[in-house]
């Protein structure tokens, strides 16, 4: 089932709304903004890499508040237990049963903050609900509703007393980003008071519009030329000198789902290669595991895909519509 050109018109004009809203309590950052909301209408999650104070929490609330949802924070400490993310059931005497207790990953936007420096083990309590969307605790599965993202952080510049991300993990995100910090215009207006404190915005779109609005993004149009162009770049980044593990079956769904939303954003009914290269770092890059000696030369994935884009002709326009 395609899309009309109705439908794609008013999820653009929808789309611009939610990320206006978000950019007056996140100035200066518009570009990321659109990737966040790109990677939830193609029911996927993000991480951030960046340094602490670039308003990740503040990116979370605002993006909660415009689609009128709920949202939490979750500091991931060495201590962290797997139920304190999930939730627990807890055994009540008055009643003689046991009570489930929901934790905080039960919330429309999940903000993971400093996800590696948890354990492996309560990092994995992230991977069903990532995937699935839902939460099995005693046997028992619940939903954590919809529509979900999970947004982790995580320090690229402290790694003591933190645990590397499982590529099984990394491999869960549909992209990985960084929101760095402000321009020097943004910055000015941000000493001057302009962002709206994020309590203050208003609500654009029901949870339910936008569960809608990822159903009609799944509905692009996706050539088959530009299906191929996906499927080759993937398997450049398996046979690059550098790499040791190239990207999954995983990862190249996640292009084609991210190609898709963004072409719908753009007020398309149908992707194109420009959409695929266009997000191509964001949601490839982490995914590549290099050679040691690769990283030692300073080699950096983003720069392997960048080559790889480089070295993949894409299909024409003409060709591709």
């Amino acid at each position: 089932m395609t899309i009309s050109q109705e439908q794609a018109t008013r999820f653009a004009t929808t789309f611009a709304q939610l990320a206006d809203n978000v950019d007056r309590a996140v100035l200066g950052k518009r570009h990321v903004i659109e990737l966040v909301l790109t990677a939830m209408l193609s029911d996927g999650h993000v991480l951030l890499e960046d340094v602490p104070g670039t308003g990740k929490t503040s990116l979370a609330r605002a993006l909660a508040q415009s689609v009128e949802g709920t949202n939490t924070r979750i500091q991931f400490t060495p201590d962290l237990l797997p139920g304190d993310i999930t939730g627990i059931t807890v055994y009540d005497q008055k009643t003689g049963t046991f009570e489930f207790h929901a934790g905080p990953v039960f919330a429309n936007i999940v903000l993971a903050d400093e996800i590696n420096r948890a354990s492996p083990k309560t990092q994995s309590a992230l991977l069903e609900v990532m995937e699935e969307g839902r939460v099995t605790i005693d046997g028992v599965t619940r939903p954590v509703g919809v529509p979900f993202l999970v947004i982790a952080t995580q320090n690229p510049i402290e790694q003591a007393g933190t645990y590397r991300l499982p590529e099984a993990q990394l491999d869960r995100f549909l992209m990985k980003t960084s929101l760095g910090y402000p321009d020097h215009a943004a910055t000015v207006r941000i000493l001057d008071g302009a962002p709206v404190a994020t309590s203050e915005l208003g609500a654009i779109v029901s949870p339910q519009r936008m569960v809608d609005m990822a159903d009609a993004a799944r509905d692009v149009y996706v050539n088959a030329l530009v299906l191929d162009y996906i499927a080759r770049l993937v398997d450049a980044t398996r046979s690059a000198d550098e790499v040791r593990l190239g990207v999954s079956i995983r990862g190249a769904l996640a292009l084609t789902r991210s190609a898709k939303t963004r072409a719908i954003s753009l007020g398309r009914t149908y992707a194109t290669p420009d959409d695929v290269k266009a997000l191509a770092v964001p949601v490839l890059s982490h995914r590549l595991i290099l050679h040691p000696e690769a990283e030692f030369d300073g080699v950096t994935a983003e720069a392997i895909i960048g080559q790889v884009l480089l070295d993949i002709a894409p299909p024409s326009q003409r060709e591709a519509v």
